[in-house]
């Protein structure tokens, strides 16, 4: 969609097109409101494409004492493993527990057991020192008493958006990528009356009318709207990954790991193909309008914990395929002195006359800020409807139990959980050679000309960093892929030869940059 195709009057703006703005979205056009969505970048482009993919309860917040959090957490987990089969999947963990370090036996048996009860389903279970060396193979056996197994989901963040986004657009929503929010409009008593917007690329500008505007631009909140509490702040957070090849570290369920410098929990977890380790969790200290990396004190810090724990694989920086970071919003006081793993990762709303502002939360409760959001927009919104968050968020699929065209009922169901019911006409005009997977992940060749002619593609980099991963799972952005690529999409973007070679430019030096292992 382009701006000049945006009709000028709304019952609601959502500004931010990440995962909290893609479920306001969802839920506002569910309750039947005219609305309209703004991303300054591409849809997913901060946050919402570099967490670490998970959809869990949190079970360190048991240890803070969060109860409500990790229960509405975990509630949410279960349900969207109930709804998005496909997209959301249940990941095994693995936790070794040592005699001199880390939590003991007893403690997180009872945090699991709670864990379990929360989800109303056991699924902890504990396994002796020989098991668990079996199950991990290469982990550290020196003080190595067993550990536990539990279970916990993954997702692909941005495919999530996504899915938010293009099932709110075929209900009757609206949403366009690279249109900045410049100003809040309103009238001589202060209320909202409409935004002024701006393609962030060409400078075309428009205005447009609305009764309310939700602003869930995360750590970007408070340049459209700062935090009424005077004493309060945003606090943004960098949480940094590496990206490794699955064959340097033979691992099939995620393990946990509590790093030997300072007892913080970090995880190693097999993902599309390949294996994400992290996080950190430090204060960002640079200008988030720059793009967010990954510093070589993380990357060592990182590196250092997986070696510890597998010391004859000897993994370097320079076996990582890639490095990503992102950016936390944390409300925290003035002073900010709490350690950032401490900070609570409960959301916050403030409202100015028909402006609402949520941030905060995690990617796993993004309905419940979805809900809260549009619940404070209400005054100012047209009709009766309340926000009815026991319905399903996405639309009931039938998933083949076998193979189906060729394709095993395992990849189609990763294909309907990633694109829903486009999944069908994705692989029916499909070449057959182009039903493999690209080496190194599990995304099919078929997936690129349908996502580069089907969602707002600007630019190479929106294809293969969020439509689908590819360049984040595989070394120099899979370079050697490209001539294919764009043979697959030349038919279905308008782009000349000129415009090619620029945008392969482009994103070779985005990938050497913002991509590059420290």
């Amino acid at each position: 969609m382009e701006m000049k195709h945006l009709d000028k009057k709304w019952d609601l703006v959502v500004i931010g097109g990440g995962i909290t703005g893609a479920g306001v979205l969802r839920e506002a056009v569910r309750m039947g409101l005219k609305t309209l969505l703004v991303e300054k970048n591409d849809f997913s482009y901060g946050t919402s494409s570099r967490s670490s993919k998970l959809v869990h309860g949190g079970l360190r917040y048991l240890k803070q004492g969060r109860l409500h959090l990790t229960y509405e957490s975990v509630r949410q987990r279960q349900r969207l493993l109930e709804e998005a089969p496909g997209l959301v999947d249940e990941i095994s963990f693995l936790m070794p527990v040592y005699r001199k370090r880390g939590p003991g036996r007893l403690p997180l048996t009872a945090g699991l057991v709670l864990y379990d009860l929360m989800a109303g389903k056991k699924y902890h279970s504990y396994h002796d020192k020989q098991s668990i060396t079996e199950m991990i193979p290469g982990i550290e056996p020196s003080d190595l008493s067993g550990g536990f197994r539990f279970m916990d989901a993954q997702t692909d963040d941005a495919r999530l958006v996504l899915r938010l986004i293009n099932e709110s657009v075929e209900n009757g929503g609206a949403a366009i990528n690279y249109t900045s929010a410049t100003r809040i409009l309103r009238n001589d008593t202060h209320e909202v009356t409409g935004v002024a917007l701006v393609d962030s690329e060409n400078g075309r500008q428009m205005e447009v009318s609305t009764r309310a505007v939700i602003n869930a631009t995360g750590a970007w909140a408070e340049t459209l709207h700062p935090v009424h509490e005077s004493d309060m702040h945003l606090r943004p957070l960098r949480g940094s990954h590496l990206v490794i090849p699955a064959d340097r570290l033979p691992l099939l369920q995620a393990v946990t790991l509590i790093h030997p410098e300072d007892g913080r929990p970090l995880f190693i977890i097999p993902w599309e193909g390949a294996l994400i380790l992290g996080t950190t969790d430090i204060d960002h200290g640079k200008d988030i309008n720059t793009e967010v990396t990954a510093t070589a004190e993380e990357a060592n810090y990182m590196i250092e914990c997986l070696n510890f724990y597998f010391p004859e694989a000897r993994i370097a920086l320079a076996d990582c395929a890639s490095s990503y970071a992102g950016i936390r919003p944390i409300l925290t006081d003035k002073k900010g002195t709490l350690d950032p793993s401490k900070e609570s990762r409960e959301h916050v709303i403030w409202a100015d006359k028909g402006l609402v502002t949520v941030t905060g939360g995690k990617l796993t409760t993004f309905r419940i800020l979805a809900g809260d959001a549009l619940t404070a927009a209400a005054p100012w919104l047209p009709g009766k409807t309340a926000v009815d968050l026991k319905a399903p968020v996405f639309a009931k699929i039938r998933l083949p139990a076998r193979e189906k065209n060729g394709l095993s009922a395992d990849k189609w169901r990763r294909l309907y959980g990633r694109y829903g019911k486009k999944a069908e006409t994705m692989v029916k005009n499909a070449a057959k050679k182009d039903l493999s997977f690209i080496p190194g992940t599990h995304t099919l060749w078929a997936e690129l000309p349908v996502v580069a002619k089907t969602e707002q593609i600007r630019h190479l980099t929106d294809l293969l960093l969020r439509r689908v991963r590819m360049g984040m799972l595989l070394k120099h952005g899979g370079k050697e892929h490209l001539e294919r690529i764009r043979q697959l999409c030349e038919p279905v973007l308008p782009w000349d030869a000129a415009r090619w070679e620029e945008e392969l430019r482009m994103y070779m030096q985005y990938v050497d940059t913002a991509l590059r292992v420290p």
